[in-house]
């Protein structure tokens, strides 16, 4: 089941072909995990029928359709790199201990971390036998991603090292663990579709910041979203102790109050307490108290960090805006310039 990317594309025929193709790929989907074992079946099955917006998907087809959208190699790599994805989100699973996912019970919950981990690994076998029937070259890419996805997950797993800002550490980790996959879908598209020599290398350094906008702009919706608007529930991130974009902005700031009150141009006394507060409960308060929580939420919506993390998205946001506006002007560059829109809209 396919959780449409809420974006209305300008092109109603482009959207009418990228939607038969994404129905397309989400039946590769369920019959390449079917491998014949009952259980690696059912495991596999189970993730992929719980949904999910195929986001990376939506765009190797929209980079596709700067060549010859209709190569049959283009639905090959959509398939694959959602295979890769899926099986990073098993492994996630394990490793954060979850529970649940996109709604349903994690398969680690269900079954084991065993069979979770070795369902993730079939998913990424699976992949590499698709890459490898489309050539060297995606094998080549694959492999060099994969590199940068686990070395983002090792970073985020290790933590920052001594000497290093947090806050760089935070953005390596997005831009390894999220943006690398995001960037490869773009640029299969492009590829396997015989695009234009140096739209594959333009088209993969705009979805790289496209995806990164996207990521930080969870974290923003996180903080600054009710359950209303979003549909999530705020301060998740905050519960499990997860030091998102916002929190790193505003554990810089109360750090140093006297620079915060400058910069803002608070009244000392208030704003000093305030960011004092928020420090404390930043560092030291368990914010699995709902009480807490509420407390650290509202500080951080009014606080100076919260318009910074916006203020980083629109710039990442307009990263990729410059380099999609360089692409060849096809429905599809309109496409994407949407998506970009979608991200700062829903940044606020």
């Amino acid at each position: 089941m396919i959780t449409a990317v809420p974006v209305d594309f300008p092109d109603s025929a482009l959207a009418a072909e990228v939607l038969d193709d994404l129905a397309r790929v989400e039946a590769s989907l369920m019959q390449t995990a079917h491998p014949g074992d009952e259980l690696f079946t059912e495991a596999s099955r189970h993730s992929i029928a719980a949904g999910g917006k195929r986001f990376r998907a939506l765009l190797v087809l929209l980079a596709a359709q700067f060549g010859d959208p209709k190569d049959p190699r283009v639905i090959q790599a959509a398939v694959a790199i959602e295979l890769t994805h899926l099986a990073t989100l098993f492994h996630d699973d394990v490793m954060d201990e979850a529970e649940v996912r996109r709604g349903q019970p994690s398969v680690n919950s269900r079954w084991s971390n065993s069979v979770a981990i070795l369902t993730g690994d079939f998913l990424f076998a699976q992949a590499s036998r698709i890459l490898a029937d489309l050539g060297p070259d995606a094998v080549r890419i694959q492999a060099e991603t994969f590199g940068r996805l686990v070395a983002g997950q090792l970073a985020e797993t290790v933590g920052p090292r001594a000497g290093q800002d947090p806050l760089d550490h935070y953005m390596h980790v997005i831009t390894e663990k999220t943006g690398s996959l995001i960037a490869t879908s773009g640029q299969f598209g492009a590829l396997f579709s015989d695009a234009p020599a140096g739209v594959a290398t333009r088209i993969a350094a705009a979805c790289e910041q496209l995806g990164v906008a996207w990521q930080l702009s969870d974290d923003v919706i996180d903080i600054a979203s009710d359950s209303a608007q979003s549909g999530k529930t705020p301060g998740t991130d905050l519960r499990q102790g997860v030091r998102t974009l916002p929190v790193l902005y505003a554990l810089r700031s109360t750090a140093q109050p006297e620079t915060a009150q400058s910069e803002t141009a608070q009244p000392e006394a208030s704003q000093g307490g305030a960011d004092r507060r928020l420090h404390g409960l930043l560092v030291e308060a368990d914010l699995t108290d709902d009480a807490l929580l509420t407390e650290t939420l509202a500080l951080l919506r009014g606080h100076a960090a919260l318009a910074e993390s916006r203020a980083n998205v629109l710039s990442w946001v307009q990263g990729a805006r410059n380099e999609f506006m360089a692409l060849p002007d096809v429905p599809a560059r309109a496409a994407f310039l949407a998506l970009c829109d979608f991200v700062e809209k829903r940044t606020g």
